[in-house]
């Protein structure tokens, strides 16, 4: 998968990553919401009254900058933080229109790597036209004071632990894999752990929106990005513009019924691939019917969970890589062909193919470097949601009703629930509904297939939004805005362009 469709079709951390799903936050004091422009909440005006001096970013087209945040939005005199924000201006013609600010998900993702990747050159050009492509790096994100929490030979450990123990000892090894991985974090990046937020981030962005001098925030999140632009609209919901939440989450759901549904959706999507892959004369898990490509795929990873295969590197291809990988290639039907040959090559004892996924997945430089967008996952996740579970034995009554979510992938989902257990931040959100009372309208984007977050969380979340307006995707794949849907295409970008949401329920194919 090239880097554009990868940033494209950017998702939130997943069970397989041993990283949970955000949900949603209540951490954070309520801001003065009916302060507008570039007028500051109570003792915030220094931030909201700081000057950007933009530069030039070494990216042909985009100019880049900092800005500076209070670290703890409750105690703003205590330090501050410092955030990085880059951006394309309008190209015309046409009026602009203002600022549009992008946020591919997560949590971790680099809103910047996004912008300058795909956002600013593939966005539909009417929209780049009238409007400043905007990204900020989310606190503890990339180049954002990010949160580092293992060197990368202790990611490569961490990445190929059995996350589907069989008995006591390798339960014990996977709990230490969490605690050490924790304990990293703490010692490499305590001091800014509990400021990580959602509603921390989100709070930065209205700052970023009064520095760029627009009376509203325009939006377009995806995944991760929806539920950090409804906490914006529930924080300032006079302030939210046209905002679009594509690849929706639930904020009203518990970690454990997050998982649990995420791992029915990416049951669902594997469904969708292996029904396409039997049809494929080099389809590697059978040309019968999906029943046995499951049972082909659940071999594979009892294979290698007994015995690693090589890979061409100085890892193997563990079952736990092996199943990242596969999980990986579930964002994207266009990624399906890449799936089955690498599945063909790990049955013939090669895992260099689905090692490469699952690097993707991890964003593993090939010098063995990692970006910090699991470290950032983990710390955002364990603070916004308390954990799904406090223990192997809560995990253990629980595997059940996640292999019935999903018999291929449901054991391991349920294992990598476990890591917010051992977080040395406590969670300071709760799960709650979203309704951003008094906002104009906003358009949730919902895809009938998606793996990661599941179509009834669009529902969920439109239906809680007091001004929520569904628009829904019948197809496979993560999101869909930019995805070759003309229909999807048209209606956001009308109301990008117009302010006019589509008609409630509108479907595209």
């Amino acid at each position: 998968m090239d880097t554009r469709r990868l940033l494209r079709t950017f998702a939130i951390g997943i069970g397989t990553a041993g990283l949970l799903i955000s949900g949603c936050s209540g951490s954070g004091s309520s801001p003065n919401a009916s302060a507008t422009g570039t007028a500051a909440p109570e003792g915030l005006t220094a931030y909201y009254t700081q000057k950007l001096s933009w530069r030039d970013c070494g990216v042909e087209g985009f100019e880049c900058t900092t800005m500076k945040a209070p670290r703890d939005y409750d105690k703003p005199d205590d330090g501050d933080i410092e955030l990085a924000v880059s951006r394309k201006k309008a190209t015309g013609p046409g009026k602009r229109i203002g600022s549009l600010l992008v946020n591919p998900g997560g949590p971790g993702g680099s809103a910047i790597g996004y912008l300058q990747g795909y956002a600013a050159l593939g966005y539909p050009a009417p929209v780049r036209a009238r409007y400043d492509m905007v990204a900020i790096d989310p606190r503890g994100v990339a180049r954002s004071e990010p949160v580092e929490c293992l060197t990368g030979k202790e990611m490569d450990a961490f990445t190929q632990v059995d996350q589907t123990p069989d008995d006591d000892a390798e339960v014990r090894k996977l709990t230490a894999a969490f605690e050490k991985f924790a304990a990293g974090c703490e010692k490499r990046s305590g001091e800014i752990l509990p400021y990580v937020s959602t509603v921390d981030t989100a709070r930065d962005m209205d700052v970023l929106r009064a520095l760029l001098g627009d009376e509203k925030l325009h939006y377009v999140g995806a995944s991760y990005g929806t539920f950090l632009g409804a906490t914006y609209a529930d924080l300032f919901p006079q302030r939210a513009g046209r905002l679009v939440l594509d690849g929706a989450m639930d904020p009203s759901l518990k970690a454990i019924d997050m998982n649990r549904d995420q791992t029915a959706g990416f049951e669902g999507a594997f469904q969708s691939f292996a029904a396409d892959c039997v049809k494929q004369p080099d389809c590697p898990l059978g040309t019968t019917n999906t029943a046995d490509a499951a049972t082909a795929l659940k071999q594979l990873f009892t294979d290698l969970d007994a015995k690693p295969i090589p890979t061409g590197d100085d890892r193997e291809l563990t079952e736990s890589l092996a199943t990242t990988g596969v999980i990986a290639a579930m964002y994207d039907e266009a990624a399906w062909p890449q799936l089955r040959e690498a599945l063909e090559g790990a049955q013939r004892s090669d895992g260099s193919g689905l090692l490469s996924l699952a690097d993707s997945y991890y964003e593993r430089e090939p010098n063995g470097k990692y970006a910090n967008l699991m470290f950032a996952n983990a710390a955002v996740n364990c603070l916004d949601l308390p954990p799904a579970f406090d223990g192997p034995d809560a995990v253990e009554k629980a595997v059940p009703d996640f292999e019935k979510a999903s018999p291929v992938f449901g054991r391991g989902f349920a294992w990598a629930s476990l890591n917010c257990a051992y977080w040395p931040t406590k969670a300071t959100g709760t799960p709650h509904r979203t309704e951003a009372k008094g906002a104009a309208p906003i358009v949730v984007v919902g895809t009938t297939r998606d793996p990661a977050t599941p179509y009834t969380w669009s529902e969920a979340l439109a239906d809680q939004l007091s001004s929520g307006t569904l628009l829904t995707y019948e197809g496979d794949g993560h999101t869909a805005y930019g995805r070759g849907s003309d229909c999807i295409d048209t209606a956001i970008n009308t109301y990008l362009l117009e302010g006019t949401p589509p008609a409630d329920g509108k479907k595209c194919t």
